[in-house]
């Protein structure tokens, strides 16, 4: 089946849609207020970086496994401290996790959205540069029938015009709830696939950055492609039928609903991690008060697995020190030890089996 898409703003067979219905305006509300709760906490946590870095990681793995790239934790932290240890899988949300942040600076640059931004974040998550789909064959197909059930656009000239169209739509000013725009411009985006690989990736970014252009977050904490992965046979229905019957509104609450579902699941994931801080620096106060500062605390909570080379430049002691300071904190089990090759790394286990538990 080859579908036409039409412009933005959303019309089918040529009546514009409406987007504030009273169903889709209850659920904004709530979207609102879930997500406003979100970045409140967020602003006003102490060690914000290091809850930025677990919960985007997070986001990173469950992006990517959307589109059967599959890691483990384990990998996936280790690959943090030592890049030869990067597999398949690992350097793939290693990629992503680079994209969103890269993404996150040409919003603070620039504060709009464009296709260039599109095409250099799609560069990272890949690592090539092919940029735009110069020909056809993308296709969508049911997986358990083998029917194909939707055709992208499949010329060069086609894809730039409905990206541009897109640009615009994202970057105008208008009295539509961001949050109902959200959910209007990952549809079109989806339904553009402009790339040869890597548009789902690429479309979840674009929703994060949006939403810290708009000011509804201050950083990449909604932890959206979890409640995706989870709702994945919905999902591909929901698009499908904006493509054959136009039904935008089921499509927007579906999105509002994942927004008010995953700003909990996000904040208490914030929450955990806060608490876990909390609990570290009392730990490490109480037994080793000699080598206790908030510096050294904020070490050991930034990559998962810290290396004696990392405490030793952050503190500007020397590495017979660093290694001390690490060794005192396995002896007490606040860290596990784990030798790879000839480096070790200090396994912060408890920050690990949080994230696993989300």
């Amino acid at each position: 089946m080859c579908n036409h898409i039409p412009y933005l703003p959303p019309n089918f067979e040529g009546k514009i849609k409406e987007l504030e219905t009273k169903a889709i305006m209850r659920e904004v509300a709530k979207a609102n207020r879930k997500l406003a709760e979100l970045k409140g906490y967020s602003e006003i946590v102490p060690n914000k970086n290091i809850l930025i870095n677990a919960i985007t990681l997070n986001e990173a793995k469950e992006s990517s496994e959307i589109e059967n790239i599959i890691t483990t934790h384990d990998e996936l932290f280790a690959a943090l401290s030592k890049s030869e240890y990067i597999n398949g899988g690992a350097k793939e949300v290693l990629n992503y996790k680079e994209a969103l942040w890269r993404g996150i600076d040409l919003i603070k640059e620039n504060n709009f959205l464009s296709t260039n931004m599109f095409v250099e974040i799609q560069a990272i998550i890949e690592g090539n540069k092919a940029g735009i789909r110069t020909q056809g064959g993308t296709k969508l197909i049911n997986e358990r029938t083998g029917e194909t059930v939707y055709t992208p656009p499949s010329t060069e000239t086609e894809i730039r015009n409905l990206l541009g169209n897109l640009e615009m739509y994202i970057n105008s000013e208008d009295d539509i709830d961001p949050l109902i725009k959200l959910a209007v411009i990952h549809y079109q985006f989806e339904s553009i696939h402009p790339f040869y690989d890597g548009n789902g990736r690429t479309g979840r970014i674009i929703n994060e950055l949006f939403l810290v252009m708009k000011g509804l977050l201050d950083a990449p904490i909604l932890y959206l492609s979890k409640y995706i992965l989870s709702t994945k046979e919905d999902y591909y229905k929901l698009l499908n039928e904006i493509h054959n019957k136009g039904s935008w509104e089921e499509w927007i609450i579906y999105i509002l609903k994942g927004i008010q579902i995953t700003s909990e699941a996000s904040l208490k994931l914030l929450r955990k991690i806060n608490a876990l801080i909390d609990e570290t620096s009392h730990d490490i106060r109480m037994k080793h008060p000699k080598i206790y500062s908030k510096e050294l605390v904020d070490i050991i909570f930034s990559e998962f697995y810290t290396r004696i080379g990392s405490v030793e430049n952050s503190l500007n002691i020397t590495r017979k020190t660093a290694s001390n300071y690490l060794n005192e904190l396995t002896e007490s089990g606040i860290l596990e030890v784990e030798v790879r090759g000839k480096d070790k790394l200090f396994i912060n286990r408890k920050l690990l089996e949080i994230m696993k538990e989300m």
